[in-house]
């Protein structure tokens, strides 16, 4: 039986005005740059960990009217939890000695203990006041800021809890030679009894004597060294020791190496920034370690608690899942920030925090996990792991097929005249059916993402987006909805040809295919049609004579049409790309109608 912080509440520190987060062991915080994973981190350092000497006024946040608060607040509650997760009832009779009677129980007899943290400007003294208090109760959500609830002083954390914050920006290069880091609190921490110490330091002193002895150069230097007797009256003496000569100063001279081999093994200063941060990241294991073995020693509980600003930095994506892996093992509490789709993929459902700015701050969406089994496993199967880049987005256009995901992104960059990814969105095509809308429209709901569809009109993909999307917003009336755009009963292609932009289509296969393609095509799968031979050949491909037709003189005129839609069809791939590049060549407001009606809700929406 452990514990576990389940709850964090923060107002007034940075970017966050007031906020509530439900944290499980492991809690992955995702959202776009400035959306307030790194404050949240913070906040929770200051509140458990050291930060309060780092605290600064640009911590204090700026509220609406242009002014800072004058107070930081942050409220975490600590409960018991069993060996599989679930919480427990009541705390281990470990920890009910370590809280005593800061520990108070809810209604049901469930045990907490709730502590807050309240940092202000020392308006005589100057810098900042931190306070810390246990409360009398955990408030209700809605008001815990200002009601008015009993606050005994506590002076310091508790012993057994360590909060361990491994900031973006890391190196064990650098941190071995700062006491400060949590390699150096090791090398700090180093101990041997009386008797092991002399039995090293003889070792120590025959290696410096051999090193001396077999070197010409050190044994010159000694030589002259020692002629300082000259002015010592002959009692002085000089040694050299190439190694560190006490055991005290090994910390002084420790380094690190690593290598594939022990014949190839380097200094950490020579590797690159991924091993030397992945390093920095396995250090504070060891710190915790050791940590744990002395609480153990002295038959106290602990609990660590490690944060840490996206461990993924420098990483290629395998060794990102390997170190996650490794996080994921560690006995504490865990909580990162990530921009890794990989990592992020790797989390449970359950373990993401989405956090993004709205009109009231910075705010935490959560997905839901009342879900049937099938509908979640699509979500991660579909979005999570093969669209991981879409959990930073700040908006989705979804659209059906191939030639829609592969022309879209270009024809936005022409409308707009930025890159899609520039200004946050993600096109994604959701694979030619309605119903297949469902899991991308479930994610958008959860973590509260505008989302525009773009979809194909035919009766029956229509009738599967309206049951999507009405089981996820509770919208009925999709085709008066102002984020979707439906094409009138055709495909994407089908409507391109009707709506005039059949010679830009027409070039694409003419570039691809050569210009009498088409017509050999049709020849071959649609019977020949009356028309003038070509200097009596036939086609190297299929054998059949080349015809020159009039192409208006088909008695059917959709024919013509659906040829040119049934040869796209047979290889989207190729033509997607170059459909996309022939519009592309017509100016903005020259692009088909319906794409153009997608592109001003996306900018009524966002406000592009």
């Amino acid at each position: 039986m452990s514990i576990l912080i389940d709850r964090v509440r923060v107002a007034g520190f940075r970017g966050i005005k007031n906020i509530e987060v439900l944290l499980p062991r492991i809690t992955v915080l995702i959202g776009t740059n400035n959306s307030g994973k790194t404050s949240l981190i913070k906040s929770i350092h200051l509140a458990l960990g050291d930060y309060s000497r780092q605290l600064s006024e640009e911590d204090f946040h700026i509220d609406t009217d242009n002014k800072r608060v004058q107070e930081i607040l942050v409220d975490v509650r600590i409960v018991s939890i069993n060996e599989d997760g679930s919480r427990a009832k009541a705390f281990h009779e470990d920890w009910q000695a370590e809280f005593g009677d800061k520990i108070k129980a809810e209604a049901d007899g469930s045990q907490y203990v709730a502590l807050r943290t309240r940092s202000k400007v020392d308006a005589v003294k100057g810098g900042f006041n931190t306070v810390r208090s246990t409360l009398e109760k955990w408030p209700e959500a809605s008001n815990w800021q200002i009601e008015r609830i009993k606050e005994t002083k506590v002076f310091k954390n508790f012993s057994s809890i360590l909060f361990i914050a491994v900031e973006a920006q890391r190196d064990i290069y650098q941190e071995l030679k700062e006491k400060s880091s949590w390699v150096g609190k090791v090398l700090s921490r180093i101990e041997y009894d009386d008797s092991e110490i002399v039995a090293l330091e003889l070792l120590i002193k025959e290696i410096n004597e051999q090193a001396v002895s077999k070197s010409k150069e050190l044994t010159n230097l000694k030589i002259n060294l020692e002629r300082l007797n000259q002015s010592f009256e002959g009692s002085g003496s000089a040694e050299i020791t190439p190694f560190p000569k006490k055991i005290r100063d090994l910390s002084k001279h420790f380094s690190a190496h690593f290598g594939e081999s022990s014949a190839n093994i380097f200094p950490m200063e020579y590797h690159g920034m991924g091993t030397r941060s992945w390093a920095s990241m396995l250090t504070v294991g060891a710190f915790t370690d050791l940590m744990a073995t002395r609480h153990r020693q002295e038959t106290t509980p602990f609990f660590s608690i490690f944060a840490a600003e996206e461990p993924e930095a420098h990483l290629h994506p395998n060794a990102q899942k390997t170190l996650y892996c490794q996080l994921r093992e560690s006995k504490g509490q865990v909580i990162v920030s990530t921009h890794s789709p990989y990592l992020a993929a790797m989390a449970a459902q359950s373990e993401l925090r989405y956090l993004k700015r709205s009109t009231e701050g910075i705010v935490v969406r959560y997905l839901r996990l009342k879900l049937e089994d099938e509908d979640r496993r699509r979500l991660q199967r579909e979005v999570i792991h093969s669209r991981g880049e879409i959990l930073f987005s700040k908006a989705l256009v979804l659209c059906e097929g191939e030639t829609e995901e592969q022309a879209l992104p270009l024809l936005f960059q022409k409308y707009f005249g930025n890159e899609p990814f520039v200004m946050g969105l993600s096109f994604i095509g959701v694979g030619g059916s309605g119903k297949r809308y469902l899991p991308f429209l479930t994610f958008a709901r959860d973590f509260d993402v505008p989302v525009f569809i773009f979809s194909d009109g035919e009766p029956e993909i229509v009738s599967k987006l309206k049951e999507s999307y009405e089981k996820i917003y509770g919208e009925t009336d999709i085709t008066n909805c102002s984020n979707i755009t439906i094409l009138d009963g055709v495909d994407f292609e089908k409507y391109l040809i009707a709506s005039g932009f059949q010679p830009e289509i027409e070039a694409a296969i003419h570039e691809t295919e050569g210009n009498t393609y088409i017509k050999q095509w049709i020849d071959k799968n649609q019977g020949q049609r009356s028309g003038k031979k070509i200097n009596n050949t036939n086609c190297t491909t299929c054998n059949q004579p080349i015809i020159e037709y009039n192409l208006q003189d088909y008695s059917v005129a959709e024919s013509y049409g659906e040829a040119l839609t049934k040869i796209i069809a047979k290889n989207k791939t190729k033509y997607a790309p170059l459909i996309a590049k022939k519009l592309c060549e017509l100016e903005p407001g020259n692009l088909p109608p319906k794409i153009i009606d997608l592109f001003q809700k996306i900018k009524n929406k966002l406000g592009l």
